[in-house]
């Protein structure tokens, strides 16, 4: 219950009476003064039930922040340890990829210099190709030149021959004009000498 509010009634019926209320109303009025602030107005009864309340409140409230800290702190933890989980695992793939990026390199280094040991003996056989053609092609063109040398010298040959044979056959013409030449110088001689005698 309540305490009852310390309100001098008596003080408060002489100021109303001498504002012109009859002492009837005065005191009329002062019990119901004293009943509103003793309903209305909080009691060290009332103060101490809402400190009271806070009290618990507080106690209540502490216990919930403590219990959403211990909440936070566990959520945190858990993410701490997913999120380490996590970059564990992107650590995990990054040397996966990491060695396999290697992988693929040294495959395609592989690659390379086998395909460089391939194209040197590749080069190589062509210039092996190359230096057996181009022997190939001087014996033909030493045995052409040899065998042009002997066409020129048979040409020379057949050259010298027919010029022997056509010295040969001027003279022989020579031989047979100087023969038939002599022949009718004589018959000319005959024939003049033949003429002069009939003359």
């Amino acid at each position: 219950m309540s305490e009852a509010i310390a309100f001098d009634t008596h003080k408060f019926i002489k100021h109303m009476t001498a504002s012109g209320f009859t002492e009837q109303q005065a005191e009329a009025l002062a019990e119901e003064q004293v009943a509103l602030l003793n309903s209305n107005l909080a009691t060290k009864a009332d103060v101490e039930g809402v400190k009271a309340d806070i009290e618990t409140l507080r106690l209540a409230t502490k216990a919930d922040i403590e219990a959403l800290r211990q909440a936070t702190k566990a959520d945190i933890e858990a993410l701490r340890l997913a999120t380490k989980a996590d970059i564990e695992g992107v650590k995990a793939d990054i040397e996966a990829l990491r060695l396999a990026t290697k992988a693929d390199i040294e495959g395609v280094k592989a690659d390379i210099e086998t395909l460089r040991l391939a194209t040197k003996a590749d080069i190589e056989g062509v210039k092996a190709d190359i230096e057996t053609l181009r022997l190939a092609t001087k014996a033909d063109i030493e045995a052409l030149r040899l065998a042009t040398k002997a066409d020129i010298e048979g040409v020379k040959a057949d050259i010298e021959t027919l010029r022997q044979t056509t010295k040969a056959d001027i003279e022989g013409v020579k031989s047979e004009l100087l023969k038939w030449m002599f022949g009718a110088l004589i018959a000319q001689g005959g024939l003049i000498v033949a003429l002069v005698k009939l003359l």
